[in-house]
This record gives structure tokens, sequence and C-alpha cells, in this order.
């Protein structure tokens, strides 16, 4: 290993811990011990410290302990004439940094100074979970850290953009004499107007500026820390399990932009014990030999054009970069992007025009694959601003596409037509709302290429259960009229044939094991009566995952002998898991929160929580940032119930379940519902309201309560009583 980055790294934790330790002392001077401090949006304390030490801070005084443990890991930096390996005093150095940089930035938030303004600061464990089903399914194959800025404004405009082609992550960090990546990628129209008045909105884009220090390089690195306490299982204190699984399960590298100084060179140390090597710029002495990360540690790439290239080599990033043969670059990265209307060129649907989606089956001989037809005007004759009917009618075959299949892959158009740069598309069926930017019009953006984008993406994805796809894109009014009822029509007609599936109907379930990449042990059973625990696959999306990958996530489970119908247990199923969680789950039920409940990995939409007190349970969706009668926050509560182990009591869900005439039936089914968040009660209240009639509890919407009728437990009590809510008078679920 280098002496100069041995020294670097040495000087720079030095620093870090010096910096710390004279913040601390005056902390305490001002506030005494016992003040409080931690993160906002986190059960896990001080992430870093949590894992490697299994500190959980609560105050300055426990600050003030685990800065002593971190003092521990310092060195004194190489003499000139006694020669010493240098790798393990530079990983220790690391680790000295990154716990003094967590320190550092816990001791602003006590002050106030972070997040500073226009930059995102800590990064939530709600935010972590609700990436869960994307980091663990490919769309999120990495994450990049840039630690700096680029030369010039066109340089940082083709970085980020060779990044988001490959749909990684981007952290902005730190600066280069001053300058910042982020406000490079503000002159180059990359990040949105309003980035530094809501830097959350970096998100959507895959870009979200963290700090303008290399300190704030913390934020990056303890939110992946979480990754292996979240959806690997592990706990407190196991530094060489935690460091192990971000090495193997979390893809993220580094790239310094600029001068590398002392602290980038400790920061980076970090980073490589965490596996996540360094990719710079500049002439710096490189660690080559494979060893602590999967490959290379610290690798120089002096010419821009490749550097994103050599970064996904250098840690190994499984990447696929989409090439459509449309103007604009098409990545999963461009799918949470916005056009606003100043920045418009046409619009269909929303409340302006008609606008519909509609996918058909058709036998072999009826489809001409990648054929495109436009019916119709198309945007070059549009008033710039303005509204048009539009109409996107897809006919699909297949030896083995199947009837259930058409609502799965008519659900693919909205992210497959948001992967185009400068498109933005919402909702689905005959809700659909679709912009065309000013942008995406200049590059030649046309009607036509939103039939090439999806095509060639459904064959993509798509390509084990389709063999054809043609594509109309119609303006067309009398043309729209036309097929629009046609499309109703089916649309009720899949609604009614999955509303008649019942579990009892199929001798057949469906696994999920997408998060067993970030939650070794944990795994799904999907059955037509309840889906998968993030939300996103529910029995058809199995059935049709299997088709497309029979070796894949998404396997076939019989059900076999009934152990126990009640709480929804099967021989087979039981084996099946018994297999697939390595032996770690022995029995699992698919009704009950009680008795041996399915296990959740971390990307679960909503947490189930007994409340005994109210002799029923509740339920919180991650958006809801609020206390619940728990006690807890969901940040909170979701540290009990992930990372693949049975936790009665608790039980990750799909928002969706709630409605489900198997929701808990096991425990008393919805009657026991007794507290959900305001948005979600709104959201699910058609349903809420059909299952409350058939139970003959017309009322029981009604008398569940919400943030705004009570957030403490004896409140809720108090109003269950007022209300007469049933749950009270069931059986005591203790």
């Amino acid at each position: 290993m280098s002496k100069l980055v041995a020294a670097a790294a040495v000087r720079g934790s030095h620093d870090v811990v010096s910096r710390v330790d004279k913040r601390l002392t005056q902390a305490l001077e001002k506030f005494g011990e016992d003040q409080e401090v931690g993160f906002p949006g986190t059960a896990f304390y001080l992430p870093m410290a949590y894992a490697l030490l299994g500190a959980e801070v609560e105050t300055l005084g426990g600050i003030r302990e685990v800065l002593e443990e971190t003092k521990t890991f310092l060195h004194e930096e190489p003499t000139e004439k006694l020669w010493l390996p240098y790798l393990s005093s530079a990983l220790d150095s690391g680790i000295a940094t990154l716990l003094g940089e967590e320190m550092l930035a816990a001791l602003r938030y006590l002050y106030g100074e972070e997040p500073r303004e226009g930059w995102h600061g800590f990064i939530s464990d709600t935010i972590l979970r609700s990436l869960g089903i994307q980091l663990v399914d490919g769309r999120l194959p990495g994450f990049a850290a840039i630690v700096g800025a680029a030369p010039d404004v066109e340089t940082a405009e083709y970085i980020i953009r060779e990044l988001q082609k490959r749909s990684i992550l981007t952290f902005l960090i730190g600066n280069h004499e001053g300058q910042t990546m982020r406000d490079q990628l503000i002159e180059a129209n990359v990040l949105p107007d309003d980035i530094i008045e809501n830097p959350a909105s970096g998100w959507d884009i895959y870009i979200v500026p963290l700090g303008p220090d290399t300190e704030s390089i913390i934020y990056a690195l303890n939110w992946a820390m979480r990754g292996a306490l979240t959806f690997g299982g592990l706990v407190k204190g196991d530094w060489k399990g935690c460091l192990d699984y971000t090495r193997a399960h979390i893809f993220a590298f580094g790239l310094g932009l600029g001068t590398i100084d002392d602290l980038k060179y400790a920061s980076g140390a970090g980073a490589i014990n965490m596996g996540f090597p360094v990719i710079c710029d500049t002439e710096i002495p490189e660690i080559r030999p494979t060893g602590v990360c999967t490959y290379e540690e610290l690798v120089r790439e002096l010419d821009h054009d490749k550097m994103v290239q050599t970064c996904v080599d250098v840690r190994g990033v499984k990447v696929t970069v989409r090439e459509v043969d449309v103007p604009v670059p098409v990545a999963a990265a461009f799918e949470g992007e916005t056009v606003r209307r100043p920045d418009m060129h046409v619009e269909f649907g929303g409340k302006y025009s008609t606008c519909f989606e509609y996918l058909t089956m058709r036998d072999m001989d009826e489809v001409t694959d990648g054929k495109v037809e436009v019916i119709g005007p198309d945007i070059d004759t549009a008033e710039v601003g303005s509204a048009m009917p539009l109409a996107i009618y897809l006919e699909v075959a297949g030896r083995k596409m199947q009837k259930d299949f058409e609502g799965l892959l008519e659900r693919r158009i909205h992210s497959t037509a948001n992967y185009a740069h400068g498109i933005f598309h919402m909702g689905q069926r005959d809700m659909a709302w679709l912009r065309v930017s000013k942008d995406a019009f200049a590059a030649g953006w046309r009607l036509r290429h939103f039939g090439d984008v999806i095509i060639a993406e459904l064959k993509e994805e798509m390509g084990a259960i389709i063999d054809k796809v043609q594509a109309t894109v119609i303006t067309d009014e009398d043309r729209i009229n036309e097929i629009l009822p046609q499309a109703e029509a089916a649309y009720r007609e899949r609604d009614e044939r999955m509303g008649e599936m019942t579990d009892e109907s199929v001798d057949i379930f469906y696994s999920c094991a997408l998060c067993q990449s970030y939650a070794p042990d944990h795994i799904c059973v999907i059955s037509p009566e309840r889906l998968g625990l993030c939300g996103a696959y529910n029995w058809l999306d199995g059935k049709a995952a299997y088709e497309i990958s029979p070796h894949g996530a998404n396997q076939p489970v019989e059900k076999g002998r009934c152990i126990d119908a009640t709480i929804g247990e099967w021989e087979k199923i039981n084996e099946f898991v018994r297999r697939e969680s390595h032996g770690t789950v022995d029995r699992v039920s698919l009704y009950s929160i009680m008795d041996a409940p399915m296990t959740s990995c971390g990307c679960f939409e909503c947490i189930l929580a007994m409340l005994p007190e109210a002799n029923g349970f509740m339920i919180v969706n991650r958006e809801y940032t609020g206390m619940t009668p728990l006690g807890m926050e969901f940040s909170t509560l979701a540290g009990t119930v992930g990372g693949g182990h049975q936790t009665p009591g608790f039980l990750g869900v799909g928002r969706r379940y709630v409605i489900s005439r198997k929701f808990i039936s096991a425990d008393g089914g919805l009657p026991r519902l007794v507290w959900m968040p305001k948005e979600l009660k709104e959201d699910l209240a058609e349903g809420l309201q059909e299952q409350a009639a058939e139970l003959s509890m017309p009322e029981l919407p009604d008398q569940i309560a919400t943030e705004e009728d009570a957030e403490a437990i004896n409140d809720l009590v108090e109003h269950l009583q007022k209300v007469g809510h049933p749950a009270l008078q069931m059986e005591s679920l203790l």
C-alpha cells in the first residue's frame, strides 16, 4: 500500500477526531451530558456507531463514550526511516474517520446547523425502505458518491448522464476549490429548479445533494450501513458481519473529482472498509490488489469519458444500458422526472383531454412485431403548451402469453414511457396523463417514439411470454371514441376476474425471493388474497414472472395438505419456507399476525402492530412521519420488523392487503383495526367501505381512529370507547 495514502488517511482521521473532541467539549459545557442527540427519522441512533460498536447513542454522554473508543483506532503517521505495513493503520484510520464524521454531523444537528440550506443532509430509514424494491429487483444496481466537482459544467453533465443511463443513484458531496457538483448540474439544467428549496426532489431522478463538505459523505455511508441492519438482519456491534454485508450486497463506489486532500483520503479509507472502491480523476497512488474490496481499492482514471465505466468495472456493478432508437436517453433513472407546465410542449389526458392505454392479446398471425402506426395529427402540429387527446393501443402475441397477463403488461406502460428523458407519465388505463417537454420535442421526439420505447422495453422485460408487439398511437378523436368502449369493457372484465379469485380457488401460491439479495433468510408467499408485502407483486404478477423466468425469484408453491385453514397453514408451504429461509423459519401462517406470521424484509409498504390496551391492531404506512399510539414513529417501529425474522404481533404488509377478505382473518380481521393514518384511510376508503358492508358493519370505517382522533394510546382507547369500536368487545389477543 502507498505510504502517501496511509499517511494522508492517518492525518485526516486525527483532524476529524480532534474537531469532534473540541466541538463535544463545547457542547457538554453548554448542554450537559444528558442532552439528547441524534438524527431525524432513524431507529438506529448514530448508525455507524450502532453497527460497528454496538453503541446506542442518545445523549452527549453517549457521544463522549464513542469518541473515547474511536481514539483507539488512531495511529501515528508512518515515519521516514522505519518501514511498516500501512494497510492496517490506513483502514483503522478510515473507521475512525467514519465514526468521527458521524459524531460531528450529530453535533451539527444539535446546534441546528444541519441540513445546510439547499442540501439534503441525513437520509431517513423511510427513504431506505421506500427504495427497497428497486434495490432488490435491479432497477437500482448501485450507488455513486461523487466527492468534489468536475473541471467544468459540460463534464459534470456528461458524468451524471452516464450514471443515469445505468440507473445508478448518485450522491453529490463536498466541493473542489469552492465549486460544487450540485451547482454545476443546476447550471446545466440537469437538476430541477426547486432542488435548493427541496433537495429531496433529487430522489426522483437519482441525484441527491447531501452536503457541501467532505464530511457529508457519512450520510451516504451510514445509509448504506443501515442496509445491512435493515435487510441483512444483522445486529448492533456485529462489525464484521456488517462490513461483509456492505461489500457483498451494496454496490457502491466513490468518485473523487479534483484535489484529494487528507480528509478525502481518510474518508475514502472508511469507504474501502465497507468494500466501496474509490476512483479519482487526479494523479494519485493506486491500490490495485484485491482484498478489502472485491476488486481494486483505489484507482485513477484521468479520462472523464471513461470514468463511469471504470467505476462500474472496478466495483463489479451489473448494469444494462438501454439502447433504443429514439432521440432521447432511456433509463430507469429518468422515471421520476416531472415536466412542469412552463417546460411542456404538449400534454395528453389529466383534466384537459381524453387519454387512455389499452393492451390486448392477439393470435400470432394478427400482430406485426415492432410495427408502430400513428393515426391523427402529430405533436409538431400542436400549439406549445396545449393539450391533445391520445390513445396508446398495444396488441401482443406470444406462445406463453395468457389473458391474465394483459393487465400486468399494460401497467408496464407507466414505467416504460417514463424511462424516456423528458417524458412525464402518470396514472393508467383511462386515467393516464402524459407530457412531452420542450427539450424532448426539440431533440426530435414524436408520437411514434412512444410506441418505439414501449415495444423495446416490453420485449426486453417480458420477452419470455411475448413474441410480438405492435403499437398504434392515436390522436384522431373518432378513432379514439371507437376504441375507448372496448378498453373500458376489458378493464371491467379484468377486475371481475381477479375479484373472483380466492385462496381456496387455486392449488398453487407463488413465492417471491427478490429481497433475499438484501435479506437472505426472508421469503414471501403470495396468494390471490394476499399480495407481497412490498405492494408491487400480486398473485398474477408472480405467475407471469415465473413464466418469464422459470428459475427466477418467483416460484410456484403447492399448498399441499391443509394443516389449519383458519390461520392459513399448509404442509408444502411450510416445507418450502423452511428450505428457502435456510432453516431459520420452521412454519408460517398467511392469515395470522400472532401465530407464525410471515417474515418481513424491509421493503414493506406498511407495518401492522398489536396494541394490547386497545385489543386490536394499528397500521402505519411509511409515508406517515408522525407519532403512532405505540409510541414509535414508522422508522423506529420498522427496526423491529425487518431482516427476515418472525415477530409475532408485528407484520410488514402491502397497503392493499388491508382491504382483502383474508386480512389477518385468523385474528379477527378488519374489526381488529383500530388506528391508521388519515392519508392511508382516505386512499383505501372505497375498499374499506366494501369490506365493512360485507361484514354488516357499515359504520366500521368511521370507527377506525386516525392521528386526528388520537396519537397516544390512552386517548385512542377513550376514542374507541366513545365510538363503540367492536375490537373492545372481541376475545382478548393475549
